[in-house]
């Protein structure tokens, strides 16, 4: 397959063209043919402009890349190295969502020919790829795995915002269902990834591998926020005491905060989904999870005390909330805790503002049904600073008085600033 694919006698197909997608395929587009497709017909217009939807890529990046985009599955069927990178979210009641992932499988299984292959990026559970995801190929392409078309799965380790760690310069798992197709998959993406490809043994470790990434920093983020619990209740800066401990050669550098996104706060329910199929419940991957859905209503419930000690009604209150996007310097909204937090405070009947210099307010209002300002108002009784973009890193303590009504409260949920009691602003970080 790689030779014919490298020769362009034959093409590489992504499927989902977002924040992991897009990337690869024009990555892929350096080297062989590529398809890009995806169901939403508006981002694709846009692609076919050159402009990335996430804001994450530059236009230069669609120049001179043999590339085509689409939002018509039969243009799938001239594909035969098919790459799934469709969102594995989860429902209400935190249980995996495979609905993109089957969709994605059925429109890959009626293009299928014999020969083909396909790889999944979506992070799951272990053995998703090869129980559920399997045997949508076969009942919609007649074909059967090993004889009929192969298999692999390849974890995606995409970083939005970050431009150092970027998806050449990060070495790549690979897996498939036999010993030719791990071959075949491990040179296609060798072609591509810089830092190289490790292939694992089986598809379920890679899959495995890639879900405990994200379990082991939410885990550490929990650890973290607990602590800050725990230190506030004692009077003591969290910060302070990290800096402290973060002397020691081997202590890691975690820090407390909200953890949303479409990693962290996502990837463990699908561990915890799978384990619990087999009988058992997780205890420490279900408490960290726990505390950490649990900060947005923690630090509403600070603020709210924070304000009643001050004398204010907080039905009289009003509070400007900076920064919504999951985390800093991306535009993606997606499983925003920050969301949760206006939603606490709005529990309080406290008027609450919400500016990003990062978000959409369309997206914005159609995800979470809240407005976007273009500029902070004045007379605030407090300001939450909840992500840590670049704009918001030079603030000083002028520009927080010049919004802030008498007796103000400044919340910084990143660690942003040294503000000191002298100040004249009541300040309080996680």
């Amino acid at each position: 397959m790689f030779n014919v694919l490298k020769q362009k006698e034959k093409q590489i197909a992504v499927i989902g063209l977002g924040y992991v997608g897009l990337p690869i395929a024009l990555e892929f587009a350096r080297q062989f043919r590529v398809i890009g497709f995806d169901i939403n017909e508006d981002r694709i217009a846009m692609m076919q402009r050159g402009e990335d939807p996430s804001r994450e890529i530059s236009p230069d990046a669609f120049s001179h890349a043999d590339i085509s985009f689409t939002a018509n599955p039969d243009d799938l069927k001239s594909a035969n190295f098919f790459v799934v990178a469709v969102p594995t979210p989860v429902d209400d009641y935190k249980v995996p969502d495979l609905k993109p992932l089957q969709r994605a499988s059925e429109l890959v299984g009626r293009a299928l020919k014999p020969g083909d292959y396909v790889v999944y990026e979506s992070t799951v559970y272990p053995g998703c790829t090869e129980d559920d995801c399997v045997p949508v190929l076969e009942k919609n392409s007649g074909l059967k795995l090993g004889k009929g078309f192969k298999v692999g799965y390849s974890p995606e380790r995409i970083n939005p915002g970050d431009k150092q760690h970027t998806l050449t310069t990060i070495l790549k798992v690979v897996s498939g269902n036999d010993t030719e197709a791990l071959r075949e998959i491990a040179a296609v993406y060798g072609a591509i990834i810089q830092a190289g490809v490790y292939q694992a043994p089986s598809i379920k470790v890679a899959e495995a591998a890639k879900v405990i990434e994200n379990v082991q920093r939410d885990l550490n983020i929990s650890l973290m926020n607990e602590l800050s619990i725990i230190f506030d209740k004692m009077g003591i800066d969290t910060h302070e005491v990290l800096k402290a401990a973060g002397t020691k050669w081997n202590f890691l550098p975690f820090t407390p905060g909200l953890v949303g996104g479409h990693c962290i706060g996502i990837d463990p329910y699908y561990l915890l989904y799978k384990a619990r199929q087999l009988g058992y419940d997780p205890q420490v991957i279900n408490s960290g999870r726990r505390i950490n859905d649990g900060m947005p209503a923690y630090i509403a419930t600070k603020l709210l005390q924070m304000l009643l000690q001050r004398g204010k009604n907080p039905r009289q209150t009003k509070v400007l909330v900076m920064g919504l996007t999951f985390k800093e310097n991306v535009s993606d909204i997606r499983n925003s805790k920050v969301a949760d937090l206006v939603r606490e405070l709005m529990k309080y009947a406290i008027n609450v503002h919400l500016v990003d210099p990062h978000a959409s307010p369309n997206e914005v209002a159609q995800e979470y049904r809240m407005t976007l300002m273009d500029t902070p108002s004045n007379q605030y009784d407090g300001i939450i600073v909840a992500v840590g973009h670049d704009e918001y890193r030079s603030l000083d303590v002028s520009y927080f008085k010049s919004l802030m009504n008498g007796a103000p409260i400044l919340m910084d949920l990143k660690g942003l600033f040294t503000i000191t009691k002298g100040d004249g602003i009541e300040y309080w970080r996680m």
